[in-house]
Formats: C-alpha cells, structure tokens, sequence
C-alpha cells in the first residue's frame, strides 16, 4: 500500500472529500500515504468526528448538580447517585452492521457498549435496548428480528448483565434500514475511575484483551455511508464478537484499575487503534510510538493499515506507569489474556506508527479529533415536503367507528402494542440478582444498587411517528416520557444519554429534522434539569434503492436515568385492590395525531404529533412525584401509545382485575380512549385516601379527572362490556410470537 499513487479518487474511496483531502496535506505539509490517509478517513468519518453534527449537539445542556463526568470528557457520562457512588452510563448505536448481520452486529454492539463503562471503572449493572425494525410481516424483517434478539441475548447473557428494560417498535420506513441502540449502566466507587487520557512521555503502552484480525476495518467508515443493495459485500466490516473473552476482560481491567499502575484507559471501539491512540494523545497533550509488529494479530501478513483500522472487539489500550508493568502483566497473565507493550508515550504530539522497522505513518494526534483539527460542519437544511401532508390533516373527516371493541382490538394487536415477551424472554433479566423482579412491572425498569439503599430508575423512549410529525415537538415528547416512564416508577430523573439516529444530513430536509429535534430535546432537558451526559449521533439511516434514497424516521433515542433513594419509593403499574378509585392525571384533548388508532384503524399515515404542553408536563410530573411520596399512590402508569384504553388494560392485566370507567360526552370517544395527548398518568388510590388526593390535587392546581374503580374481571366502559381482561391478555401476550415465527 505504500506504493499506492494517493490522489482525491483515493480520498473519496475512502470516504473523505476533495476539500477534506486539501485540508489533510495542509495539515501534513505533504501528501499522506495510504496508511496515513486512512487514518484521517476513520477519525475524520461522521462516526468518530460527529463533523455535521457537533455544532448543534453543543447548543444541548451539558451541567447540572450530579453530574462528575459530561458529554464528550470521557467514555461514558457518569453521575452522583449519592453514598460515594458514581452511575455511568450512555446508549450507542449499532445499525448498520445489524442491518448486514445482525447476529454479530447487534452482539457486538452491546459488548462495545458495556466496554465504555467498565473502561471507565464502573462495573456493568444493567443493559438496555431500543429496537426498530420493518414490517414483522416480511421474511425479510422476521429473519433480521431474530438475529438481532439473539445476538443481544447471547452476548448479554453470557456476559452476565442483565437486560432489564427497552423498546420495539415496527414501521416500514425501517425496513431495510434497522436501528439496535444499546445502552449500558454500571456503578463505580468514588476514586476507583480511570479516565481516557495518555500522559508521562517514557510510560508504557499495552494492547489488552483479543487478538487483532481483519473484522471490522473500516467500520466507522462503514457506518457513515449510505446502505445499498451492495452493502452486504462490506461483511467484513462488521465486527465479530466473543461475550465469554469480553468477561475475562472486564474483571481483569476492574482488577488491574485496584493496583494503580494505570495511568488511563480506552475501549477499541470505532476506529481501533487509530482511535485510542489518537484521542488519549490529544486529551493528554502528549504522542505515542507505537510497533505494529508487537500487536497481537489473528491472521499473518496484515497490512499496517489493517491492523490500525480494525475494529476486532474485546480489545482495550491502557497507558500504564512506568515501573510498574509487573503489576498489569501479573492481572493480566492471571485472567489468561494478552498484554502487550506495543509502544510508549512521547512528548511530541505526533502519532508515530513503525512496522518491520519502517516509520509507516506519522500523524499529530490534535488534528484528528473532536476539537482538534477535524472538519465541523453545518449543512442546508428546509423544511421537509411531507409536512404539508401532516397539516392537512383534519380530525373531523375521521369517522368515529361504530364499533369500539373491535377498533380497540385493532389498535391492541398492533406489533407496537402487543407485550415484546417473545423478546425480552431470550434476555436474562436476572443474573446478578440487582434487578427488581419483572412480574411487577413498573414504567421504568428498576435496578439495586448493592451496599446501598438506592435504586436506579432506567428506561429508552421515542415515538419516532411524533417525531416524523413535528421533530421539535417529537423530541420534546421524547425526554418527557422518559422522564413521565421514571417519576411513575417512583423515581427522580437525573440525567440523559442520546442516540441520534437519522438519514443523510446532506439532505437539507433531513438535517432540518436533525435540527429541530436537537432543539427541542434541549428544551425539555433545560426544563426537567436533566442534562445530556453523551450518547451517539448515527446518520445515514437510509436505504439506497434503484437511486432512490428512503431515510428512516428521525429517531432521536432518550436513554434516561432516575433515583429512587428508597426501595419503599417504587411504585408499579398492576392494579392493587378491588375498590380502589381510578384516576387520571392531565388533561385529555380531541386530537388523535400521530396514534396507533388513526394509523391502524383508518390507515392514515401522515397526522400531527399528539398535543403536548411542556409547562403541564412538567407541572404534573412535579406533583406525582409527591403524591407518590405523601403515600397517596396505589399504582401508576403513563398513557402513551394506544392511549387511554390501553393504560387501563395493561394495568388490568398485570393484576388479573377488571374495571368499570366513564368517558366524558364533552371529547370524542375515539379522542378519549384512543388519542394519545401527552401529560397524562393513570393512578389508583384506596378510598380511604381520595379525600386527602382530591384536596392536594385542587389545592395545587393539578388538572384530573376520576375515571372509576377497580371492579370485577371485565372491562366496562360507559355500561358497554368491552370483553373479560383474560381475553384481552391472550392477545397482548401470544401474538407477536406468533407473527415472528410464522
């Protein structure tokens, strides 16, 4: 490769442009060679330099009160849950190559995940998902479903931390182009975090964990381009994971962090080598000479771009004190992994690569990162046709069905309706015996924190539909159901971590979606003080077919953390007790936007994203947090997607009780049931209580409304027998197995 002739075609095959290729012999004062020039291809790709994204990512809130670790400082957000403990914790995405194989690209993504935080010396405690997919319908799609679930399964299980919660979602627009966003939370001691940073010029570099093979070159490269119906001949760009390996590393790295002889730490992930080596320089201000030839490699005669591009998994680099090598060889022979001195730390700022003895590259750090010298860019963007289609929409050409039952079991076997049990069944929930036993769900999913009294309250939410409708508003919805999902549970949200995904932002109308929904993420995370810890932003979520480019949905991912300073504090969503009274917090609205109703019962594809009010969101949240407190609160759970009905149903059925409600004549019966405005929550209370609930809610100015009782084995609604809960529970158990595996 040293002898290839570079020229901008070689550039642009590698995913860079004329101007960018100017800009690197600027920098270099010279024409790069071929290995130099793919290192600038991998950390100048979206993927590593966010370079059409940074600028509006920076404009979301990055401070508050618990936060020790912010957006883009290190791998992972981490924040004060109290008692000398840290959480860290951030979602990714893993699209693309769980689009092409998505066994080994949705496994591999969860093990990159958990890699970020144990980096950082938080031991994983919980995982997490937020899953997309096309048509269960198609071959095509059932095949990549039970891919993607057994590679989150597998390596999730074997790994040993737990899946506790996420969301499917299914919608065409996701049919070629998948989106796997996984999320990872683990816990750290205050003192015992490592951060990824190279200093001290004369210490030792090591190369831990896997071996290095030819799997996953150019994988950030991969990921920052379009899918097309050739992509699947880029297979060795996905990545190929070993769950079992990654184990030995974690305790290893959590052993060898308690000897002290780690001067700073980074997860190979995106970019391999060339990234780890590249940002611990920059952030340190120091270099690295590294020997290509003392990298443990899986196949000979690699190629010295090869070995620096791989993105082979379950590989760390760690700049250790010099003298104290012993110590990490002891850790590291002890757990039968590989430790390899590949180099040492310089004080020239360059990145020097040698092989067979030859200076094969020689880079400064600063220029290839974030901050550094990498492009940032801002693109066009327009208001996108299709919204005018949204705005036409009129509810009141919308016929209100005659029959209610049998639209209610329309919009309940909805594939985003239906339980995900086929799903979360193939994930262990249990190992480690921290998490709070499924079979009382609460809206989010609960964790303990061992040695402490404390729970994390942990949850993933978006309704891309409210974002395709109104990106803005969509992202605000976004955050507060995030928020809604943990303050139901009996928690306090504290802080965010983001997974952006979206099409192309050279296309002004999909940057304009980007755009606004930054916006009013940011609005919503400045209003509920939770700020954004960090996360991913994955663009070119599109299919290129026949010319035609077909993006995804935005789907700005919200992976959201809570605290519960007591366990008496969890509040579930199952009814409790015959009698109870049934109420609903908020305000209900005529509007059907953007619901399940109005897209599975009259086929309408494009309506408004549902009403939502920031202020009311958060006035509601406030106080249930205290009534929850002041003991008033028998159940809770939020009305989201299938509305009203199916809040009280899913409630019904976690608790094999019945219930008898009202609606009120001044709302359309579709609206009230099936609409899906924001800011409400179904609450019970003991009878003995409502008194003291009516009285706070009216004293505070909270909008409610009593909707009925617990009663019986039978949904009633306005005298009308909606069917025995039984019934309903057969369909929302059974039925996306059923449609997955025929």
């Amino acid at each position: 490769m040293s002898e290839v002739q570079i020229t901008v075609e070689t550039a642009k095959n590698l995913g860079l442009t004329a101007d960018e290729f100017d800009q690197i012999k600027e920098i270099m004062g010279r024409t790069p060679n071929f290995t130099e020039l793919s290192i600038f291809s991998v950390m100048w790709s979206e993927h590593c330099s966010y370079k059409n994204s940074i600028h509006w990512l920076k404009t979301l809130p990055r401070e508050g009160s618990r936060l020790l670790v912010g957006a883009g400082e290190e791998n992972a957000g981490l924040v004060d849950i109290g008692d000398g403990l840290g959480c860290a914790f951030k979602i990714e995405s893993h699209n693309h190559p769980s689009a092409i194989e998505p066994y080994q690209g949705a496994a591999t993504g969860v093990g990159g995940i958990h890699r970020d935080i144990f980096t950082m010396g938080a031991r994983p405690i919980a995982a997490l998902n937020s899953l997309r997919f096309g048509n269960p319908d198609l071959k095509h799609t059932k095949r990549l479903i039970k891919g993607v679930v057994s590679g989150i399964g597998d390596y999730g299980n074997c790994f040993g931390v737990p899946t506790v919660g996420g969301e499917a979602y299914f919608d065409e627009c996701y049919n070629q182009n998948i989106l796997v966003n996984a999320m990872s939370v683990g816990i750290v001691k205050a003192g015992e975090t490592v951060s990824a940073t190279s200093e001290g010029p004369g210490n030792p570099v090591f190369i831990v964990g896997s071996a290095t093979g030819k799997d996953g070159i150019h994988g950030a490269t991969f990921a920052s381009a379009d899918l097309t119906e050739d992509s699947a001949e880029d297979l060795p760009a996905v990545q190929v994971g070993d769950p079992f390996q990654e184990k030995l590393l974690l305790e290893a790295t959590l052993e060898a962090i308690q000897t002290g002889a780690i001067v700073g730490m980074q997860d190979m992930g995106a970019a391999g080598i060339t990234c780890s080596t590249s940002e611990m320089s920059a952030k340190g201000g120091t270099g690295m000479r590294i020997d290509l030839d003392k990298v443990p490699t899986r196949q000979k005669n690699m190629q010295p771009f090869e070995i620096l591009l791989s993105e082979s998994q379950e590989r760390m680099l760690i700049v250790a004190h010099k003298g104290q090598e012993h110590l990490l060889l002891e850790v590291f022979d002890k757990w039968d992994l590989e430790c390899e001195q590949i180099g040492e730390v310089t004080d020239t700022g360059r990145l020097e690569f040698y092989k067979d003895g030859e200076l094969i590259a020689d880079v400064e750090a600063e220029p290839l990162v974030l901050g550094g010298g990498a492009p940032v860019y801002q693109r066009e963007y327009k208001k996108p046709a299709y919204l005018k289609k949204v705005n036409a929409f009129k509810i009141g050409k919308i016929k209100q069905p005659e029959d209610l039952v049998a639209a209610a079991k329309t919009i309940f076997t909805s594939p985003n309706i239906l339980s995900k049990r086929w799903i979360y069944e193939q994930y262990d929930s249990m190992v480690r015996t921290n998490s709070i036993h499924t079979n009382e769900a609460s809206d989010a999913a609960l964790v303990r924190v061992k040695g402490s009294e404390k729970v994390l309250a942990v949850t993933t939410d978006c309704n891309s539909s409210y974002v395709y409708a109104d990106p803005y508003k969509g992202a605000m919805i976004a955050v507060s159901e995030a928020a809604r999902n943990i303050v139901c549970s009996g928690g306090e949200p504290v802080a965010i971590t983001n997974c952006l995904n979206f099409g192309n932002p050279y296309n002004p109308e999909v940057y304009w979606q980007f755009v606004h929904a930054i916006k009013g993420m940011g609005e919503a995370c400045r209003k509920f003080n939770t700020p954004v810890t960090g996360g991913n932003v994955s663009f070119y979520n599109q299919t290129v077919l026949e010319n035609t480019a077909e993006p995804v949905f935005p789907t700005p991912t919200i992976g959201m953390l809570g605290v519960l300073d007591n366990i008496s504090q969890r509040t579930s969503i199952r009814f409790k007790n015959e009698g109870d009274a049934i109420y609903m917090l908020g305000t209900p609205q005529n509007d059907i936007g953007s619901s399940e109703y109005v897209k599975r019962v009259h086929k309408v594809r494009y309506s408004p994203a549902p009403s939502f009010d920031l202020d009311e969101e958060f006035h509601i949240q406030h106080n249930m947090k205290l009534i929850i407190k002041k003991g008033f609160v028998e159940s809770a759970h939020d009305v989201s997607e299938g509305g009203l009905f199916v809040s009280l149903v899913e409630s019904a059925m976690a608790a094999d009780l019945g219930f008898v409600v009202e609606t009120d004549y001044n709302f359309r019966k579709d609206a009230y049931l099936f609409g899906e405005s924001q800011s409400r929550i179904v609450i019970t209370v003991k009878p003995e209580n409502e008194d003291d609930l009516v009285n706070y809610l009216n004293s505070h100015n909270v909008s409610f409304t009593k909707l009925g009782e617990v009663k019986g084995q039978n949904a009633i609604i306005d005298d009308k027998d909606f069917g025995p809960i039984t019934e309903w529970c057969k369909l929302y158990d059974n039925k996306l197995g059923e449609i997955i595996e025929n």
